[in-house]
């Protein structure tokens, strides 16, 4: 299994998808996990740099930067941070902040264990993230539970929602497979981010696109062609993708022309 990912990532590399939020590995970065990308950054800072009130740093090694190029990497690091919490509005109380970061690393007594950190790292992402999104999560849920009431309309397990358009017999593809299909997909007002129907079909392995998409090409035969409509959060999450919003629906009317299998 994890060498058919690895081929295909390959494969995937010397493809132009229209848009790499299909694909399960180019998710767009979540505000949670920008924020642990950033603490990694100021990790790197103090181990090339050290702690400022300290003689020495807390790491072996003697400097090996001069002092205007140790300024320079913390400036342009700090302006990294600025950038990256401004854009996710994410404001801490700095000296709390540097409090933390340095307890962390000087081996002391820690407010918080590790796990009641990321615990309540996580909870209060989580608040900011359904306070600031509320609305769009509101009309979501609106537009899937009407939409859940239109003649035609199943409902999976999982809460994807599908319409059959054309019914075939025969094999289905499986979680293993790689599908050629023709689809486009649109916005629930009718934007229309990606096709294909103005040129070639595009080929996709199931394992290696979101689970909404992966599902719903599972339920179809050669021949098929389904509308599918695929919640947020089995489609492009709570980040969305270029033009696809936060907390959007995906409408996608996909043909389902053959099964590559799985070599």
């Amino acid at each position: 299994m994890l060498d058919k990912i690895a081929n295909y990532n390959l494969k995937y590399e010397k493809k132009q998808y229209r848009l790499p939020c299909l694909v399960k590995k180019h998710y767009n970065v979540t505000m949670k996990n920008r924020f642990f990308i950033i603490l990694t950054v100021l990790l790197a800072a103090l181990i090339l740099i050290g702690c400022k009130n300290s003689k020495t740093s807390p790491f072996a090694g003697k400097e090996n930067l001069d002092k205007d190029t140790s300024y320079a990497l913390g400036m342009s690091l700090g302006v990294n941070i600025k950038d990256s919490f401004k854009a996710d509005e994410l404001f801490p109380y700095i000296n709390e902040f540097i409090s933390g970061f340095k307890d962390g690393i000087a081996d002391g007594k820690t407010r918080f264990s590790v796990p009641e950190a990321m615990e309540l790292i996580e909870a209060s992402i989580y608040a900011l993230t359904e306070e600031k999104y509320a609305e769009l999560m509101q009309k979501e849920n609106s537009f899937l539970a009407e939409n859940s009431k239109k003649p035609g309309v199943r409902i999976t397990l999982s809460g994807l929602q599908y319409e059959v358009i054309t019914e075939t017999s025969g094999p289905k593809p499986s979680f293993l497979d790689e599908v050629l299909i023709h689809f486009e997909g649109t916005l629930v007002d009718g934007t229309v981010f990606d096709s294909t129907y103005h040129e070639d079909p595009t080929d996709l392995a199931l394992y290696a696109i979101f689970p909404g998409w992966s599902e719903g090409l599972q339920l179809m035969s050669i021949g098929s062609k389904y509308k599918l409509y695929i919640p947020s959060e089995l489609g492009c999450g709570p980040s969305g993708y270029g033009p696809i919003p936060p907390y959007a629906t995906l409408i996608i009317t996909v043909e389902l022309l053959d099964i590559l299998g799985n070599e």
